[in-house]
């Protein structure tokens, strides 16, 4: 029985990089937000989906069978 090296295989770590990407993508939205406070649009709406988005990807990565 051959063990494998990486508890997870090559399309798990792709979502989590994709994941991880949104998640910074997000984040980068909201600091674009031209309002006080971050209270326009892409502060309050745009980025947390984006945000939200990126952790169902990375939840989804890490329960997804190999």
């Amino acid at each position: 029985m051959k063990k494998n090296a990486f508890p997870f295989s090559k399309s798990n770590y792709t979502f989590m990089l994709i994941g991880i990407g949104l998640i910074l993508l997000g984040f980068i939205i909201m600091s674009l937000d031209s309002e006080e406070f971050g209270f326009g649009v892409l502060g309050l709406t745009v980025g947390p989906l984006v945000v939200m988005t990126g952790f169902v990807v990375e939840f989804f990565a890490i329960l997804r069978k190999s």
